[in-house]
C-alpha cells in the first residue's frame, strides 16, 4: 500500500518515513509538508493513506481530511500530532486512527492494518477545541486536476441552476456543487447575502449606487460588474457595511 506522509517538521517526515519502511507491505510515494500540499500530491500519487499532522501553516490537516473526504474514492487518513486533549478519544470513537507522538513502530503497524476510509462526516464529527471546521479554501476540480481556490481570494458566489459559480481573484470562475446556504452558514461572518442567489465577500464591498431604473446595486473593488441587491436583503446589507466600518 502507498503512503503519503503530511507534516511540516522535516525529522517528523524522515521518522515516519524510517518507521514505515520498517513495516511490511506499505511504502512511502510521497511528502507533503502542508494540508494544501497534501491534497496535490493525492491528487497525483493516489497513496491509500495518509499519514497526516493536524497543527500545520497555509492549511491544517483538518481541513485538508475535510476536502479529500469529498472525493468519489478518499485515501485512508490517520492523523499523527503531538497535542493529546481529547481529540484522542473524538477520533477513537469515530474509528480513524490518532497516533500520538512520538510513535511507536508497534503502534503505527496496528493503524495501518485497521485503518479506513475517511469520511466527511468522521471529519466533521471532530470537534478541536469546540471551533467549527471552517474553510480556508474551496477545492474544486479544473480539467480533471483538483484545484483550491483561497476563500479570501473570493469575490462573491452566484447560484446558478444546480451549481454555484465561484468568482474569485483575476476574473477566475469555477463551480462547486455545493448550496449557497450550506456555503453562507460556513462563512456567513465574511460574506453577505445581497439576493437569494448571490452571496458577497464583505470584505470587497466599495460601496452601494442606484442604477438607472432606481434599484440598488453593490460595487466590489477588483471587478468592474455591479450586482442588483434584492428589496428583502438592503437592510442587512446596509448594516453589514455599517458595522464593518466601525
Amino acid at each position: 500500500m502507498k503512503v503519503l506522509i503530511v507534516d511540516d517538521e522535516h525529522l517528523a517526515r524522515n521518522r515516519l518515513r524510517r518507521l514505515v519502511d520498517g513495516i511490511g507491505g506499505y511504502y512511502v510515494c510521497g511528502e507533503a509538508a502542508t494540508g494544501r500540499s497534501a491534497i496535490e500530491q493525492v491528487d497525483r500519487l493516489q497513496p491509500d493513506v495518509l499519514l497526516m499532522d493536524i497543527r500545520m501553516p497555509d492549511m491544517d490537516g483538518l481541513e485538508a481530511a475535510r476536502h479529500l473526504g469529498t472525493l468519489d474514492c478518499p485515501p485512508a487518513v490517520i492523523f499523527t500530532t503531538a497535542y493529546a486533549d481529547h481529540a484522542l478519544s473524538a477520533f477513537e470513537t469515530q474509528a480513524v486512527d490518532y497516533l500520538l507522538k512520538p510513535i511507536r513502530q508497534a503502534r503505527l503497524a496496528a493503524a495501518l492494518a485497521q485503518s479506513r476510509r475517511l469520511t466527511r462526516a468522521q471529519v466533521e464529527a471532530f470537534d478541536v477545541g469546540k471551533q467549527p471546521l471552517i474553510r480556508t479554501h474551496i477545492c474544486v476540480r479544473e480539467r480533471g486536476n483538483l484545484q483550491l481556490v483561497p476563500v479570501a481570494e473570493v469575490r462573491f458566489f452566484r447560484a446558478e441552476h444546480k451549481y454555484v459559480t465561484v468568482h474569485a481573484a483575476e476574473g477566475r470562475e469555477v463551480l462547486i456543487e455545493e448550496s449557497l446556504k450550506s456555503l453562507e452558514e460556513e462563512f456567513g461572518d465574511r460574506f453577505v447575502r445581497i439576493h437569494r442567489s448571490i452571496l458577497v465577500g464583505q470584505a470587497f464591498i466599495a460601496g452601494l449606487e442606484k442604477s438607472p431604473d432606481a434599484r440598488w446595486q453593490v460595487r466590489l473593488s477588483g471587478i468592474d460588474e455591479t450586482l442588483e441587491i434584492s428589496r428583502r436583503h438592503l437592510a442587512e446589507v446596509r448594516h453589514r457595511i455599517k458595522r464593518s466600518t466601525r
